[in-house]
């Protein structure tokens, strides 16, 4: 019996392979495939926060499965696969709890002077003459923006550090403990510290501007788990070199991988290489969810965690 004919997008996706082929016929877009093999592609796993080409969908005209490996989706043309007749699926929640321990863990390596005390000390600068004071967690302002499943996991854990509460998005969630802010321009203003982690699109591209960020303030921090395109770099560095924005911890950016040499002399900040979801149980979870959408697909069931 012939098998489905899966198209694997990305290099950074190889270690799949050997799992896919034990039950597809797997073909990656890296090897360069002629134009009748992409023809027959039933499938395409994808990282989601790639962009999907329409010339690449236009070369697939069997295609019936757009299936993100990864968490996000913001690469694929959600209204392209609707007109298509083509479903896509994701990882469902499978990295939010990881991705709000990291949100936490930079906040508090920024807010209590982690990184930096590391570097204070190596570089022979702590004296018993001088001592810096850092910021208390509990009592403190959290802003969220954004309130899905990372966004819920981080509160829960910022609860549990007794800090005031609040978030924003462009819909009201009824049924959460914690207030909704009426913009997200009222969310910056009342908070100490915003966490940015809601999903990005091209509706949302910049949100994070200069004014959201002087509205954060010169005491304030700012961070990223979501996704660099949400938060306007060039205005954040300005801020940050002038001070209006007291601090920032960043996780993703625009584009990736970033330019180290543009965060060189920017201070007060704390990066790390998109590593938030990044753990070894949640890739393992985004296998099984990838296999078991791919199985539902081709045996016409629902798919477990279906975007459109």
């Amino acid at each position: 019996m012939t098998r489905p004919l899966l198209l694997v997008g990305q290099p950074l996706l190889a270690p799949l392979l050997p799992v896919l082929r034990a039950e597809y016929d797997v073909i990656a877009l890296w090897d360069d495939p002629d134009p009748a093999a992409l023809a027959r592609v039933d499938a395409i796993v994808w990282a989601g926060e790639f962009p999907l080409d329409r010339a690449l969908i236009d070369a697939m005209p069997q295609l019936r499965l757009i299936a993100c490996f990864t968490v996000g989706y913001d690469g694929v043309d959600l209204d392209l696969a609707r007109t298509r007749g083509i479903a896509v699926a994701h990882a469902g929640a499978a990295n939010a709890d990881d991705v709000a321990d990291h949100a936490i863990g930079l906040m508090i390596a920024h807010r209590r002077w982690i990184v930096g005390g590391d570097r204070h000390l190596r570089a022979g600068q702590w004296t018993i003459k001088a001592k810096t004071r850092t910021w208390s967690m509990g009592s403190a302002r959290l802003g969220i923006v954004g309130m899905g499943a990372i966004g819920i996991a981080i509160a829960e854990r910022a609860q549990a550090m007794k800090m005031q509460i609040g978030w924003w998005g462009p819909r009201p969630k009824p049924g959460l403990a914690w207030p909704r802010a009426d913009s997200l321009m009222a969310l910056a203003r009342q908070s100490d510290i915003v966490i940015v982690a809601c999903r990005a699109d091209e509706s949302n591209r910049g949100m994070i501007d200069a004014a959201i960020m002087e509205a954060v303030g010169a005491d304030g921090l700012l961070v990223n788990v979501a996704r660099g395109q949400l938060v306007q770099e060039a205005a954040l560095v300005e801020a940050l070199t002038s001070g209006r924005l007291g601090g920032a911890a960043l996780d993703v950016f625009d584009p990736e991988p970033t330019d180290p040499a543009r965060w060189k002399d920017v201070p007060n900040i704390v990066l790390t290489p998109h590593t938030g979801g990044a753990t070894h149980e949640a890739v393992g979870r985004m296998l099984e969810t990838l296999r078991a959408n791919l199985a539902a697909h081709f045996a016409g069931e629902p798919l477990p965690a279906r975007v459109v």
